[in-house]
């Protein structure tokens, strides 16, 4: 497992604009400072312990898609190279050195963009009510974890606390207009096409995941996080067998885990046992590797 002090909150000598579940984001000379901590959550609580190496992981697998992406769609990336941050972070190597991001700052759009090539989650849920995933009708008689005869874009509001809510192209193409609501639409199924068949090529489904886009100077961009098994639901191909809950490489461990205590999903929510962390850190570690074909980087002075 990868070796590495457990970061549950950053503390910079910068404004700071957010602290969400799993990042925390500063404001530095006209740009965004995203810095992945290691944290946590499920069931809409952020849990007291950390999982080791997650948020090198996250950013790592975020720069690897965006590269990989360049070609179809441009990012807010300016730099994730500490040596060209401000002279005054220069101190904060350890914190910053593979978690964290320069970024554009954007104007995002209000709406997440998810593309599902399979039925699982919320999609399988609203599937078993209504035949539909979003208002798009899908054949009769499908199982929880079948592939989709092809795949759908399935967007939601953004919520600011609990789950976000599945919504109809028509309520997107409302409040952004038909041309925005249909360039996204189609941007996030030609990147979910590419991106799963660089997965599959090395032995992992991207069952579905989400994506956001922002403004800058007018151009549409890649924003946040992207691909991660934080905003992804990642299986293995090899033990991939439809009609049921599948093994994946996210935090699905943690929520069984979980499932097992008498906790009411309310805050405070409960440490985790260090089994349940290495355990869930693995996974994280396996998909980036398997997927980037890289080692993970860590900070040097660690």
């Amino acid at each position: 497992m990868c070796q590495d002090e457990i970061l549950l909150e950053s503390k910079l000598p910068l404004p700071l604009k957010t602290r969400g579940k799993v990042r925390d984001v500063y404001e530095l000379d006209g740009h965004l400072l995203f810095v992945a901590t290691d944290r946590i959550s499920a069931f809409d609580c952020v849990l007291g312990s950390g999982i080791p190496c997650k948020g090198r992981i996250l950013t790592q697998m975020s720069l690897f898609w965006f590269d990989f992406l360049k070609p179809i769609v441009p990012n807010h990336l300016e730099t994730a190279d500490i040596d060209d941050y401000p002279k005054k972070l220069a101190r904060y190597r350890k914190t910053l050195e593979g978690r964290s991001m320069l970024v554009k700052t954007a104007e995002m759009i209000p709406v997440e963009c998810v593309a599902r090539g399979y039925l699982a989650g919320s999609g399988w849920k609203d599937y078993q009510k209504t035949g539909k995933v979003c208002g798009i009708p899908l054949p009769p008689g499908l199982r929880d974890g079948d592939r989709l005869p092809e795949p759908i874009f399935t967007p939601a509001t953004k919520a600011q606390t609990g789950h976000d809510v599945n919504v109809p192209f028509q309520y997107v193409a409302k409040i952004l207009g038909v041309d925005l609501a249909g360039q996204l639409r189609d941007l996030t199924l030609e990147i979910y096409n590419r991106a799963s068949a660089h997965a599959l090529a090395r032995g992992i489904i991207l069952a579905d995941t989400k994506f956001e886009f922002g403004f800058v100077a007018g151009q549409l961009l890649l924003a946040d996080e992207v691909l991660t098994p934080d905003s992804s639901r990642y299986w293995p191909a090899d033990t991939y067998k439809p009609g049921g809950p599948q093994f994946s490489f996210d935090k699905q461990y943690v929520r069984d885990y979980l499932e097992t205590l008498s906790w009411n999903k309310q805050p405070p929510a409960p440490a985790l046992p260090e089994e349940v962390m290495r355990k869930t850190s693995e996974k994280y570690q396996e998909a980036y590797t398997r997927i980037t074909g890289q080692s993970l980087k860590i900070s040097a002075s660690v």
